[in-house]
């Protein structure tokens, strides 16, 4: 987790409400591949509570909000991370995948290029 990324998570989740899931695991690491991470994944409906680190929680059939957060400006890698995270978690089956960037700055040309793709963008000026 990260000082200052962190709480930008835990912002959107207060705010969202559900299960927050910190640093989940969205591909394991194989000889074949690196592993991939999402900042957070909030699983809707439900008790609002933050996850206890390992904890298994039913993903399959809930809709979940993937969350990538930077402490800075949106940028590419950020919007990278947002787009192909969404794609990622398809395999764990939810009802419905929305994907959030975080970001401390927004993008007058990244931000309306993430909306075509349904990614929502949530700035936290610090």
């Amino acid at each position: 987790m990260s000082k200052r990324e962190t709480p930008l998570t835990r912002r959107f989740w207060r705010e969202t409400g559900g299960t927050l899931i910190e640093e989940f695991p969205a591909v394991r690491r194989s000889k074949t591949n690196s592993a991939r991470w999402l900042d957070g994944l909030i699983v809707l409906g439900g008790k609002k509570r933050i996850a206890r680190p390992g904890e298994k929680i039913q993903i399959a059939g809930q809709d979940v909000i993937v969350v990538q957060t930077k402490a800075s400006r949106i940028s590419m890698p950020l919007a990278g991370q947002a787009l192909f995270s969404a794609k990622l978690m398809k395999r764990f089956k939810p009802a419905s995948v929305q994907s959030v960037a975080i970001c401390s700055k927004g993008d007058s040309v990244l931000e309306p290029l993430l909306k075509q793709f349904g990614i929502r963008v949530v700035v936290y000026e610090t």
